[in-house]
């Protein structure tokens, strides 16, 4: 199938076109209202999607058997080949699902469409989950949806993996995730895409219920293409805090789009993102925080900064803030440059060379968000993980190394 002969169709005709049941009626719909992305569309200026758009695809087929348990879930060009052992977490695969139709993304509702079938994980109480995601089928589209639910009260560690090459393949996916009253949920995700490899684009919903939070750590790296784009709802005294790290070298086309919004009285958000570009890699922040009428006494604060390593690096940042009412607390920021000379300088001075310095201040920069990892085990692997593709190998004792440089100079500059 060909995306781009989806446009201008009526939402029986795309869904004959797409193979998809009657129930998937009102994703149809959408997709027909919104239209399927141009360069020109909003959402995709800065990741242009005709080439995806305009490829006959060959789709992923594949049959679902019976999944083994093991110690994580994990789901194989769509597959579920295995479930965690835990009573906590509920596992079904369905071929329908939930959809939210309010999204601003066609490519949601094209996912949707397209999806073989849908992964739904409940979450009934405390957990910590690894899921990986498995691809190896290339130069073709696969289609497929996690549907996520945390009960109330319910506290959850979901760590999200990618592995396998597809060259070639375009991965429409994403989750629908609902975090129930007073739940939490840390989703901590990280993906290394290499050139040539597939292109992900990864389409969210998620709604934090009353008094729930939601903390969302992603950490993108590689010479690969890829988007996020998601949609955040936060009801009366939710919470959603947002960091994003990347590292993108090569000719990289990476990021995120996002739009965060406030329904309910006395939510917060907090949104940051930090972007290392190198060669001619491009950069995305495309972050809207929308406060609705109903968002009274709203706290919401965004911020992006960016390093250009070269000059051939381009960051397309931009924090927008969109605002209905009066009583709330609002800041948003973004700041893109080279490292800063003082910095340099200072290490040089002390005998280090220029190449070694650099390293050292890019990696005191992306640290920063990696440290925010509470699980020791984990921040050791995502330090690993970024080492492997800046350096090329990974060695921690030399992150321990760096640390030490940074605590030095604090404690030397506290001194005057």
């Amino acid at each position: 199938m060909r995306p781009m002969d989806l446009a201008g169709l009526d939402a029986g005709a795309i869904l004959e076109a797409c193979g998809a049941s009657e129930g998937k009626q009102s994703a149809a719909r959408r997709l027909a209202e919104l239209g399927i992305p141009t360069k020109k569309s909003e959402e995709y200026r800065y990741f242009d999607p005709r080439s995806l758009m305009e490829k006959r695809w060959e789709r992923v087929v594949n049959t679902q058997g019976e999944p083994d348990v093991g110690d994580a879930l994990v789901i194989c060009d769509g597959v579920v080949i295995q479930i965690p052992d835990d009573d906590a977490v509920g596992v079904e695969i369905h071929g329908g699902g939930a959809v939210d139709a309010g999204h601003y993304d066609p490519l949601y509702y094209l996912g949707h469409l397209l999806s073989l079938r849908t992964v739904s994980v409940r979450f009934k109480s405390d957990a910590k989950v690894l899921i990986v995601h498995r691809f190896n089928e290339p130069e073709k589209l696969l289609g497929y949806r996690l549907e996520i639910r945390l009960d109330p009260h319910a506290n959850v560690q979901v760590e999200e993996r990618f592995e396998g090459a597809a060259p070639g393949a375009f991965v429409l996916q994403g989750w629908d995730l609902s975090v129930g009253d007073y739940a939490a949920l840390k989703w901590i995700q990280q993906q290394t895409l290499l050139a040539g490899g597939h292109t992900p684009v990864f389409s969210h919903s998620v709604t934090v219920g009353r008094g729930g939070y939601l903390g969302m750590h992603t950490f993108d790296y590689g010479s690969g293409e890829g988007l996020q784009p998601m949609k955040v709802a936060l009801e009366q005294d939710a919470e959603v805090k947002a960091f994003h790290l990347l590292y993108a070298e090569g000719e990289a086309r990476r990021g995120i789009v996002s739009k965060i919004i406030h329904e309910g009285p006395h939510a917060l958000s907090t949104q940051r993102a930090k972007s290392i570009l190198d060669d001619r890699a491009r950069g995305i922040f495309d972050a809207l925080i929308k406060v609705e009428h109903g968002g009274k006494y709203a706290k919401a604060h965004q911020n992006s900064r960016a390093i250009l390593l070269n000059d051939g690096a381009t960051m397309d940042s931009k924090p927008q803030l969109e605002i209905y009412i009066d009583d709330l607390e609002a800041s948003h920021g973004s700041t893109t440059g080279q490292l800063d000379p003082e910095q340099l300088f200072y290490l040089r001075a002390r005998g280090i060379g220029e190449t070694e310095a650099r390293k050292m201040l890019i990696l005191a920069f992306a640290n920063e968000m990696i440290d925010l990892i509470e699980d020791e085990n984990l921040r050791n692997r995502l330090y690993g993980e970024f080492e492997k593709v800046y350096y090329g190998e990974s060695h921690v004792t030399c992150l321990e190394t760096c640390h030490g440089c940074q605590e030095n100079m604090l404690k030397e500059e506290s001194h005057g």
